[in-house]
């Protein structure tokens, strides 16, 4: 899939879009034994697909027990999902992790500029005390790139935290602070700033540590902590090779090589038009070496921008960025 691979990221309009999907949707559904499978037991012939639209999207629940990679390819890397004790946790086979390096760096840099410019400090000590996150596969490779020596990872050390930040301020540095939602609450309860250039970048997920909150309830209490007008979040997931981010109101906005369709909760296999709420369905180009067409187990809803909102879950499960309901 090189040529593929080449064209993805240099995607440009939505006819390219479209010939890149179905070229994509071609070959996955040849040569990814288990999306092979689900296109046949559906009934549906690859060659009678004309538009993305059409392509079938495999539910995310498989990542839990089935290894969806190219027939005999080798993982470079295996990404797994958070999970409680007992449930059963999601893997992802990257053939390519540099297609997964490519895909954050651009699109890291299409919505906030330069790498290089950017203090990144990470505060997500639930993602660092385990492995195999893609989350501080992808930190960890943004804080290096960086080359700023104020950049790194905070597991508790709140204190630390806190002088970095007032140095990063007086000093006038673009800095992002990317946060899991418990531990951003758990910070602003001993330490109040006022960095309003400050981007703060909520990851989602409460752990069970804390209640329950709405978006605008939550996004306000940490606006209030930091001195800053915006809450932003990255919506992306062990399953998935690119992301969505929020520059603020819970409204997400995916790079070139990555839409949002919505599908129908009753009916699987239909798409809604319309700002009608229901499954979030995610076509992901990277993932070009497993399966670009996902339905994940969030709901939400799409705007006539294709910019799109999260508006909860089908069930109790984490899932990165999904921000309305935390938890």
């Amino acid at each position: 899939m090189e040529k593929e691979a080449a064209n993805i990221f240099n995607i440009s309009n939505e006819q390219e879009f479209n010939t890149t999907c179905l070229s994509v949707f071609k070959k996955q559904s040849q040569e990814i034994e288990v999306y092979r499978e689900f296109v046949l037991n559906l009934g549906l012939k690859p060659e009678e697909i004309l538009h993305y639209t059409q392509i079938p999207f495999l539910p995310i629940e498989f990542f839990k027990n089935h290894k969806i990679i190219e027939h005999q390819a080798f993982a470079e890397v295996i990404f797994t999902s958070s999970g409680t004790t007992g449930t059963q946790t999601s893997q992802h086979f990257v053939k390519e992790v540099n297609l997964y390096e490519k895909s954050y760096l651009k699109g890291f840099e299409k919505f906030y500029g330069q790498v290089n410019e950017t203090c990144f400090l990470a505060l997500l000590p639930n993602y660092l005390e385990r492995e195999g996150s893609s989350l501080i596969y992808m930190v960890k490779d943004l804080i290096e790139k960086s080359n700023h020596p104020k950049s790194g990872f905070f597991l508790y050390n709140h204190q630390e935290l806190y002088e970095t930040l007032l140095f990063l301020k007086q000093t006038n540095q673009k800095t992002v602070l990317i946060g899991v939602t418990y531990a951003l609450l758990d910070f602003i309860e001993n330490y109040s700033l006022n960095f309003p250039n400050l981007v703060v970048m909520e990851t989602g997920g409460m752990k069970g540590k804390r209640k329950e909150m709405i978006r605008e309830e939550l996004h306000q209490v940490l606006c209030n902590g930091f001195g800053i007008e915006h809450i932003h979040s990255e919506y992306g997931m062990t399953e998935l090779l690119s992301q969505a981010y929020s520059l603020g109101d819970g409204i997400f906005n995916c790079v070139p090589w990555m839409k949002v369709l919505i599908r129908d909760t009753n009916d699987p296999l239909s798409l809604l038009e319309g700002e009608k709420t229901g499954g979030i369905n995610v076509i992901d180009l990277a993932n070009i070496n497993s399966c670009s067409f996902i339905a994940t187990q969030d709901l939400g809803k799409i705007y006539p921008d294709g910019s799109f909102e999260v508006l909860g879950r089908f069930d109790q499960s984490d899932v990165r960025g999904c921000n309305l309901m935390v938890g």
